[in-house]
């Protein structure tokens, strides 16, 4: 069964750029990896420096493996001090 997930991400306004540039490559690598059926950013047009992760995976157990991906890991290293508040993140099945 696919799994939904939508992460969001609050940046201090001052790391904007640098924030996208890490977004550009972690995107890149996750788009690579099986079982990644859709893995797209989206910037809030109202909130500027709010950022979502709009993800779909094939199975769990594929969002399982992700969360051990190097390029993952170290993009969770290289934003943690950019960020205003702690990510919020929401995963679940599709209803209808």
């Amino acid at each position: 069964m696919n799994i939904h997930v939508v992460a969001v991400f609050k940046f201090n306004e001052n790391y904007l750029m640098e924030a996208v540039e890490l977004f550009q490559t972690l995107v890149r690598e996750t788009r690579k990896e099986e079982g990644c059926l859709q893995y797209d950013l989206i910037e809030d047009k109202n909130n500027k420096g709010t950022f979502f992760m709009v993800e779909l995976w094939e199975t769990e157990d594929h969002l399982n493996r992700h969360s051990g991906q190097d390029h993952l890991l170290n993009f969770r290293k290289d934003v943690s001090k950019m960020l205003e508040s702690s990510t919020e993140v929401y995963k679940g099945f599709k209803t209808l």
